[in-house]
């Protein structure tokens, strides 16, 4: 037990395991583009190991030396695109950055995540702008709203973990627990369309499969369950369509 706690504040809560998901949820797409690049797969976890940290420590002591890190961890994102990509690349980059700060930033009179109902969409439109446009030399619709699609369905079970103490009104505040769920379903199903349509046989069937993994979590969540089983089971959906064609090239 003392171990899963260890390994829960450690990964979990320290923001590494969400900012490795998103990582790899990019890396599906690159590697389905033939875009991969080590240099871009660095920039990519750092960008969200040091955006997550930014929004879980406002407002608490430890909140200056986050934004140093944050400092750090933009210059070396920084020095990364300039010496491995472009100025393009750079500025798609810094606009990225900015939609972050928009989402929750303290100093700022109204920010995303206090507007009702928006956060869930705001949250799948940047990570599928990392997708198709921060990793790719084109904007790829296809591949934009496969992203935003799965990305949104995966945000609505932690609007119904947080129903209770959320200040702001959500889906399942709305609509109730039962109909955000049939919303995340038909969203979870309109990627997988788009997958089967656009993306490769074997990324598609990937994809498909950890759709039905995420149906499965996305039925079984509710407000009672331990936050775990979101942090670390409907947070892994994203990863899962990289580790299934994993599985498919090498076994």
């Amino acid at each position: 037990m003392n171990s899963l706690k260890v390994l829960k504040k450690s990964v979990i809560d320290s923001q590494l395991y969400v900012s490795l998901t998103g990582t790899l949820f990019a890396v599906f797409f690159m590697e389905e583009q033939n875009t991969f690049r080590y240099p871009t797969v660095c920039f990519i976890f750092i960008t969200y190991f040091s955006g997550y940290l930014y929004t879980k420590y406002q407002k608490t002591k430890h909140f200056s030396g986050i934004l140093l890190l944050n400092v750090i961890a933009g210059i070396v994102c920084a020095l990364l695109i300039i010496h491995n990509h472009n100025e393009i690349r750079l500025l798609k980059w810094l606009i990225i950055v900015i939609l972050g700060l928009l989402y929750n930033s303290f100093f700022l009179d109204l920010y995303i995540r206090k507007i009702p109902l928006l956060k869930v969409f705001y949250v799948g439109l940047v990570w599928a702008l990392m997708n198709c446009w921060l990793t790719l030399p084109e904007f790829s619709i296809p591949i934009f709203l496969i992203s935003f699609f799965f990305i949104t369905a995966l945000v609505l079970p932690f609007d119904i973990r947080d129903m209770k103490t959320d200040t702001v009104r959500t889906f399942p505040m709305l609509i109730g627990v039962q109909n955000t769920k049939y919303l995340a379903y038909v969203l979870v199903f309109l990627s997988t369309v788009l997958a089967a349509a656009y993306l490769s046989f074997n990324s598609a069937i990937a994809f498909y499969l950890s759709g039905i993994v995420t149906y499965i979590l996305i039925y079984f969540a509710e407000n009672e369950r331990d936050d775990v089983y979101f942090s670390f089971g409907v947070e892994t959906c994203s990863a899962l369509p990289f580790l299934f064609l994993l599985i498919m090239e090498y076994f």
